[in-house]
């Protein structure tokens, strides 16, 4: 009999049996695929967007574009990404004749490493005209029976582009027949604006869904089910343990969880989720002592607190103003989240930051 195989996965984006179920948000996101409405999703970081995503467009059986707008650098990288997408659902020998149509004119390189074609365009010509270009053809060369889904990750830094990016989208999107839509974004602040704020040209533009933590009960049964193969009874009080570190937050459950698995397999007489959660931080020792050092003043002694499970409001070092800008700043880098209440993005942070404050005086015995 061979040994069960890690059920648990992250790092990267999860489907199959690996998916932890979404039971509320699956069925919403196929109903916005199934219309002809767009679909704005917001979560913070790493609480699994795109496997959601991902996972009902796999379902609906529907070509679909993914692109990251945080790796574009101008409009006509977005371009560049779009079209390079398009290309690999739909070749591009098909559509030689509108390519030549382009007023920004592309030229196609073959990557032999990703047995792709990378893309690049002309770059005397406006890169919102190639933006223009591509999205149109996407629209045009899209079946109206088996429309094109194209999903836009990290939405929100389509302000950082060429002024007027943002007007020019919402002008051709809105004419686009053959295409679903997706903003997914993780700066809600930001996102909130683009898609609420009456001033802004995307205002209302999709159905509006924010991405919670999964349900406590939810995951538990998640981990309970998978753990029963190598723990058996003991399964149901270490999924609470493990859901107990993190809070419920998908990536860290899925990595904690993970990493306990492996423990188990080598060492199940001694393995606990206690020091499946000590690996981590020991691997990650270096990453956090660099992040820790970068920290102002302000900004360690606010992560103190909350590491220790303290209030915003308990803070009395600093005026209320210097606390909350200094919330802001790390909120917007990804270090502070906000759920019910802010806390630290990544639970084993904390656990680190704990460890450290109370290894940072030690006693020692006198000879």
């Amino acid at each position: 009999m061979t040994d069960p195989f890690n059920p648990f996965k992250f790092g990267t984006d999860v489907d199959g049996e690996f998916f932890t179920d979404r039971t509320e948000e699956l069925p919403k996101v196929r109903q916005m695929l199934a219309g002809h409405n767009h679909l704005v999703l917001i979560s913070p970081r790493r609480y699994g967007k795109t496997s959601l995503v991902r996972k009902a467009i796999l379902e609906s059986g529907r070509p679909a574009v993914f692109v990251n707008v945080q790796m574009a650098v101008s409009a006509s990288a977005l371009a560049e990404l779009l079209l390079k997408s398009f290309l690999s659902v739909h070749p591009w020998e098909r559509f030689k004749e509108s390519l030549k149509r382009f007023r920004a004119k592309p030229t196609f390189t073959y990557n032999i490493e990703t047995n792709g074609m990378e893309v690049s365009f002309d770059t005397s010509v406006k890169g919102t005209v190639a933006l223009e270009d591509v999205l149109n053809l996407m629209d045009e060369k899209s079946d109206p029976q088996n429309r094109l889904i194209v999903v836009l990750d990290e939405f929100q830094e389509i302000v950082n582009l060429e002024a007027g990016t943002d007007k020019l989208l919402r002008g051709i999107m809105q004419l686009h027949k053959n295409i679903n839509y997706l903003f997914l974004g993780s700066e809600e602040s930001m996102m909130t604006a683009i898609f609420e704020d009456i001033k802004s040209p995307f205002f209302h533009f999709g159905a509006l869904m924010r991405l919670r933590r999964i349900p406590y009960d939810d995951f538990q049964r998640f981990l309970v089910d998978r753990l029963k193969a190598i723990r058996g009874d003991k399964s149901d009080n270490e999924a609470r343990t493990i859901l107990e570190l993190t809070k419920c937050h998908p990536f860290y459950t899925q990595q904690l969880a993970s990493v306990f698995w492996d423990l188990c397999e080598r060492n199940a007489e001694q393995a606990t989720v206690q020091r499946a959660a000590e690996e981590i931080i020991r691997g990650l020792s270096a990453a956090y002592m660099i992040l820790w050092s970068k920290q102002n003043r302000t900004n360690r002694h606010i992560l103190a607190v909350l590491s220790q499970g303290g209030k915003l409001q308990s803070i009395r070092d600093f005026p209320s103003s210097t606390v909350y800008a200094a919330v802001a700043r790390m909120k917007k880098d990804g270090v502070i989240v906000r759920d019910e209440e802010f806390v630290l993005e990544d639970p084993f942070f904390a656990l680190w930051i704990r460890q450290s404050m109370q290894q940072a005086a030690i006693g020692l015995p006198a000879s």
